[in-house]
């Protein structure tokens, strides 16, 4: 359900790249090393198509099936895997349809974060094993049903959190880890781009052959919008959770990762929309609805955690615009994307210290090695790195400064309960209403 599309040639031509990067990568060797698993997506736009690519340069897989809701997406991306490695994948436009007909041993799920939860759910029920996007949910009890399912199944849910497998992102942990920081009090992550004023943008019809009733799905049905697909449903309030929910959770990742603590206590959030101005949606015109800038600030028992991004001044004022500094005793680790890490001592005579980031391009991501990370787990039976249990976590986290910044105030978090400490209205912020037929899972 993702776009833009990517042609048929650069598909190829990428995919061969990622399987000659692929053989010097590490791998477990399977029990059974020619296995090919049934594998199917969900979602043949341009991300959904990066995972599959790698999964194919894997040569652990069989295409069997794709499905999308616009007929044009899923009919080129059955073409570009036909003639990248032969298979001739059925298409689909219910997912349902799809999981009843070609029984999947694997799925991979690439659509909004509004869809991840139901078809998840659906997947793992059918006996596969699932590679989905992250955040794991676009609410906090979706993402809660979605745990609950993948453990009464007994299988693997590996989720996108591609950051945990990331050459210079896990040495740079094993850095802070050792004590080479010190102390560490404060946490401040953050993703910063440019942007100005929006404008609103006319609503339209679908393109021909795509339902956008069924890509709405349990969602508020708005007018179709080319501010909302491709890919801008991340800014609509209905389908995702802003730049907290995209970006902001690989980040809270990384903390809970260094941590041993698994939630904080406490949560507050304020955002806004002064330069983006004020949203709109009515019949005729749309704009996005989620915040140009946004600060969320985590307090765990032992140290702060602070969440900032802007969607307009670019960061070019500090040495990084994405990733993490670790303020300690001994000074200050970031850890980012494209810059690696670097550790800037605070005794003055001490080097600065730097690792690389090692990244798959052209997108810059780890997806490789997440993928044989998945495949590992599968035939061993031993937890991915970024399993059901690690994303679930982390995907709560922005869900719950969303909350705060709906309710404008800040909300005490029971972690063993997963509720929020009195008060009833941001409770009911954990789910929301589905739109019929769908039913809201069972948490």
């Amino acid at each position: 359900m993702i776009s833009p599309l990517l042609t048929r040639r650069h598909f190829i031509r990428s995919t061969a790249i990622a399987g000659t990067v692929l053989s010097s990568a590490p791998f477990i060797r399977a029990a059974d090393p020619a296995k090919k698993f049934r594998t199917a997506l969900i979602g043949c736009g341009w991300w959904g198509k990066n995972i599959l690519r790698e999964a194919i340069a894997s040569g652990r897989v069989k295409v069997v099936g794709l499905c999308d809701v616009h007929e044009n997406t899923r009919e080129v991306a059955a073409e570009q895997v036909t003639d990248l490695n032969g298979d001739k994948p059925k298409t689909y436009n219910d997912f349902r349809e799809l999981l009843e007909k070609e029984k999947p041993e694997i799925v991979i799920i690439a659509t909004p974060d509004h869809w991840h939860a139901l078809q998840t759910i659906a997947a793992v029920k059918s006996g596969a094993h699932v590679f989905v996007e992250k955040p794991t949910g676009h609410t906090v009890n979706e993402s809660r049903a979605m745990l609950r399912a993948t453990k009464e199944s007994g299988r693997m849910v590996q989720v996108g959190l591609h950051r945990r497998i990331g050459p210079h992102h896990v040495s740079g942990m094993k850095f802070l880890k050792s004590g080479a920081v010190g102390d560490v009090g404060m946490v401040r992550i953050f993703a910063h781009g440019g942007g100005g004023r929006e404008r609103p943008t006319a609503n339209s019809e679908p393109p021909e052959g795509m339902d956008w009733d069924l890509w709405c799905g349990p969602a508020p049905k708005r007018p179709f919008n080319q501010k909302l697909h491709p890919g801008g449903w991340r800014n609509f309030l209905d389908y995702g959770n802003g730049q907290l929910g995209d970006w902001g959770v690989h980040w809270l990742d990384q903390v809970l990762w260094w941590s041993e603590e698994k939630y904080p206590k406490r949560i507050f959030s304020s955002a806004g929309r002064p330069v983006a101005g004020i949203s709109v949606n009515n019949e005729k015109e749309q704009t996005s609805d989620t915040p140009d800038h946004q600060v969320a600030v985590y307090d765990f028992e032992s140290f702060t955690c602070v969440w900032e991004h802007r969607r307009f001044a670019d960061n070019k004022a500090e040495k990084h615009k994405i990733g993490a500094y670790f303020y300690g005793t001994k000074g200050t680790l970031h850890i980012g994307w494209r810059d690696g890490w670097t550790f800037y001592p605070t005794d003055g005579k001490a080097q600065t210290q730097h690792e690389d980031s090692q990244l798959q391009e052209p997108d810059g991501h780890n997806l490789k090695l997440l993928w044989a990370d998945f495949i590992t787990s599968i035939e061993s039976g031993k937890k991915s790195v970024a399993n059901i249990e690690i994303a679930h976590r982390a995907s709560v986290l922005p869900l719950l400064g969303m909350i705060s910044w709906r309710t404008g105030r800040s909300i005490e978090w029971d972690a063993a309960k997963e509720q929020i400490i009195g008060d009833p209205e941001a409770n009911k912020l954990l789910s929301r209403p589905y739109r019929g037929p769908w039913v809201y899972p069972e948490a």
